[in-house]
């Protein structure tokens, strides 16, 4: 295990590259809501309302700690934009410097960016790190190492290679890959399976990579399908949005693929155990048998995943012309997402198989460091 950990803090430290700090934005601090008063005021649009309230706020962090602001929170009935707050309602605020200077809480103002919610996540987290451990014992250690490495990476190494300019397909593939390598060794520990395992899903994570690739081009999607690629375009128009799209898809397909292969894998590692006069045919065949049985259920895990992000869009459909709807950038991007990352499954499942055979039949000496057992 020591050594999985080494390996693992060597890669996040070689290929993360440096953060730089922007000085100029003020920290976000935490407030409570200490009292609200509320005031009417004419609509600024065609004569509707709109409500104020006046937020008592006192800061619970940072410099400004216990000091009180009064913040105005505008309520125009619009429930995507308007912060809905009572009092002991916990806050998160952004600050903005009035002056380069800041001597006081005077020389900031206050605004009301949203309602704290990272303890009810911290909560949620706890309780399903807990369910891993509890009854994965030390395979639920393993995931919950392998489900960190994988966040470190892409928060870590994904993002800032993409904001400083690198191609974002073969970053993805990049972190893809190593996530890979780092959660399939990790839970299945060092042998041919693993290994058959991590060379399917790599594969299958470079055939997603070209075949999302020939898809944005021929559908011409541009990248633009929700509110934060336009935010994000807003804060930085040099990025390849195109490209950006390209790795969502890689990624999103990454889970299933590794389940898929590993599936294969051990089936295929299992059956030999019991049988090892078994040839590499009968293996291969024994491994197509059950990757066709996974295929049917993991598709539909990815289309219903898609599809249970994007209910909305299905609901606005009954209200748009059908063959408007399905050509739409945002409809079209979706339902390529889904097909992309079942394609690649149904790829990942022969290529897997016939990787796995092959490893595990040829293997004169199977070198086992299973740290789970």
């Amino acid at each position: 295990m020591k050594k999985i950990l080494i390996i693992i803090f060597l890669i996040l430290g070689i290929f993360t590259p440096a953060i730089a700090e922007d000085k100029t934005v003020m920290p976000s601090e935490t407030g409570i809501v200490e009292s609200i008063k509320y005031e009417d005021i004419d609509g600024l649009n065609q004569g509707e309302q709109t409500t104020k309230q006046e937020v008592t706020v006192r800061v619970l962090t940072g410099e400004f700690k216990g000091t009180e602001r009064i913040i105005d929170n505008m309520l125009t009935g619009n429930p995507a934009y308007d912060i809905q707050l009572s009092k002991g309602d916990k806050v998160v605020l952004h600050l903005e410097p009035v002056s380069e200077t800041v001597a006081s809480a005077d020389d900031v103002n206050f605004y009301i960016a949203d309602i704290q919610r990272d303890n009810q996540i911290f909560i949620f987290v706890g309780i399903f790190f807990a369910l891993l451990i509890l009854i994965g014992h030390k395979k639920g250690l393993t995931s919950i190492i392998s489900i960190v490495s994988t966040i470190a990476l892409i928060f870590l190494m994904l993002m800032p290679m993409i904001l400083s300019g690198f191609c974002p397909i073969a970053s993805a593939v990049l972190v893809c890959i190593l996530s890979t390598i780092i959660t399939i060794y990790l839970v299945g520990g060092f042998n041919s399976k693993s290994s058959a395992a991590v060379i399917g899903t790599m594969l299958s994570l470079i055939f997603a990579g070209g075949l999302s690739i020939i898809a944005i081009y021929f559908a011409h999607l541009t990248g633009f399908a929700g509110e934060e690629n336009m935010f994000l375009y807003t804060a930085r128009p040099d990025l390849n949005f195109e490209g950006i799209l390209s790795a969502s898809m890689i990624i999103a397909a990454l889970g299933a693929l590794m389940d898929t292969a590993i599936s294969i894998a051990s089936t295929i590692n299992e059956i030999y155990l019991t049988n090892k006069d078994l040839g590499i045919k009968q293996l291969f065949t024994s491994g197509m048998n059950v990757g066709r049985d996974i295929i049917g259920t993991m598709s539909n895990t990815l289309i219903l995943v898609y599809l249970g992000s994007s209910l909305p869009l299905v609901l606005l459909s009954s209200n748009i012309d059908m063959n408007k709807f399905f050509n739409l950038n945002q409809v079209a991007t979706e339902i390529l997402s889904a097909l992309i990352g079942s394609i690649s499954i149904l790829i990942c499942v022969p290529i897997t198989a016939i990787v796995a055979a092959i490893l595990i039949k040829r293997q004169k000496e199977k070198i086992n460091f299973d740290f789970n057992n």
